[in-house]
């Protein structure tokens, strides 16, 4: 059976990640797999620690500095045991499993993904700045790597009643709407189709043959072609429409050219305060 893999750091968002996980899992039926993962720098190396001094440190200092790196690698696996006991705890009365890994989330994500059907991340991690709107370290990395959908959990959870769809016709947004049709984790809710284009483009074209694809699936969808700015129309259109998640492609351009250009995905993630579906 697959599972749904909650990603969580002790973070302000790990109540709200459990909480979108439990509702995932009761819809799709599903058992819960926690996974935290110890990154390098929670654990300080030694070398570092004495190669920075500009002498030659005697075997008392690096002994001391050896317990020091001990000490915090101790600690680190001490926390990460305790915030697995609390996502037990507030994943009751489902099936759960908990890893706790060394090195980078990204990897223990591709590694579990072959047994799993959805991957649930906070929008920010424990280390992002709130107060510049940062998002989480590993949010883009575990979205442009795993194959599987990614649900950004947003600071409070709420029932899904109303999505909204942003569709573009491109293959992230294709692959959006086939597990939307062929998934049961947003059947009964209410689906608001948004295409920002023009009427007689390509991606208006695939518009209509995504809402012929959500009806036949049984959802009620309503269907709107917009002009404009695709950041301030889509969130301006899950804020006013009172939608409770945002389904949407995920990164559709290379790293470079986003540099450049910036990020519709990161925008919409930064600046919608509800949970995001996304697809690569």
């Amino acid at each position: 059976m697959s599972t749904i893999l909650a990603c969580t750091d002790g973070s302000l968002y790990g109540r709200s990640i459990y909480q979108h996980a439990a509702w995932a899992a009761n819809k799709l039926s599903s058992p819960v797999h926690v996974l935290h993962a110890i990154e390098r720098e929670e654990v300080p190396a030694t070398h570092d620690l004495s190669g920075n001094i500009g002498f030659y440190a005697n075997a008392e200092l690096l002994a001391e500095l050896s317990r020091l790196d001990e000490s915090h690698a101790r600690v680190a696996r001490l926390r990460g045991s305790a915030i697995l006991e609390d996502a037990k705890k507030q994943l009751e009365g489902l099936s759960v499993e908990t890893t706790q890994r060394h090195g980078a989330l990204v990897d223990a994500v591709l590694d579990y993904e072959k047994d799993a059907s959805l991957v649930v991340i906070g929008k920010r991690g424990e280390h992002a700045d709130f107060s510049k709107g940062h998002l989480g370290s590993n949010l883009e990395r575990v979205v442009r790597s795993t194959k599987l959908p990614v649900l950004v959990a947003a600071r409070e959870f709420k029932p899904v009643e109303r999505f909204t769809v942003a569709f573009d016709g491109g293959p992230s947004s294709l692959k959006a709407i086939h597990y939307l049709a062929t998934e049961a984790l947003l059947k009964g809710a209410i689906c608001d189709l948004v295409t920002i284009g023009k009427p007689d483009s390509e991606a208006a074209k695939a518009q209509d043959s995504a809402a012929v694809a959500l009806k036949g699936a049984g959802y009620q969808v309503n269907v709107e072609l917009l002009s404009g700015d695709a950041d301030e129309i889509i969130s301006g259109k899950v804020s006013d429409s009172g939608s409770d998640l945002l389904v949407m492609g995920a990164y559709g351009h290379s790293k470079v050219r986003q540099f450049i250009l910036g990020s519709t995905t990161t925008t919409l993630i930064r600046t919608c305060q509800v949970p995001i579906l996304l697809f690569r």
